[in-house]
């Protein structure tokens, strides 16, 4: 890929490439060789779980390749069992940096007319740390709303993901994340300090 126009995107990729096992460099915002060979790694190993696991619509791969090669692994697995059940769904939106997730915390909010998509704000969302990512369904092409139709689709989901549906304080039907084990605070000091902090799946 090109290089980041600014240093917070290439601190964030170093980052990414840093869990993904692709980079063990500083994240200190620098595009350097040692960058793009990771970021080639992380391409090729994209492919090859593409190539094992299955591809989809456009905008679905675009997004699953934003992803952690584990989530990568378990959003595609999910998209299969959905095919399995009749359900024409993709993934909408997978990993966002700070920046985007911030963006999208402005909605609603500051005088913004808009309802409000988000209570997470930049590193307060697993979106973040690219284990996180979200579905429409679509039915004849339409994209549906309708909470019944996430519902049936939760019931597809692969052991290992975690539905935001289920989550009491704010349903987030659309939304699935990998299963870690790990709350929100220890993923981001992971992430943030270039440490691993997803276990690799077969």
């Amino acid at each position: 890929m090109s290089a980041p126009l600014f240093a917070d995107d290439v601190k964030f990729l170093q980052r990414m490439l840093s869990a993904a096992g692709c980079y063990a460099g500083k994240a200190d915002g620098v595009w350097n060789k040692a960058v793009e060979v990771g970021d080639d790694r992380l391409v090729t190993l994209s492919d090859t779980i593409a190539q094992q696991l299955g591809t989809f619509d456009a905008r679905s791969e675009r997004n699953i390749r934003t992803l952690h090669p584990e989530a990568q692994k378990a959003a595609r697995r999910f998209l299969v069992a959905l095919r399995v059940a009749g359900i024409d769904a993709r993934i909408l939106s997978g990993t966002r940096t700070y920046a985007e997730q911030d963006a999208l915390y402005a909605i609603g909010r500051n005088g913004d007319n808009r309802n409000p998509v988000t209570n997470a704000r930049g590193g307060q969302s697993n979106h973040n740390f690219g284990i996180a990512w979200d579905i429409g369904i679509f039915e004849g092409g339409t994209y549906l709303i309708d909470e019944l139709a996430y519902d049936n689709a939760a019931k597809s989901c692969p052991r290992g993901i975690e539905w935001g549906g289920s989550w009491k304080s704010f349903r987030d039907r659309p939304h699935y994340q990998l299963a870690i084990g790990k709350s929100l605070i220890e993923v981001r000091a992971c992430f943030e300090q270039g440490k691993p902090f997803v276990t690799e799946t077969v």
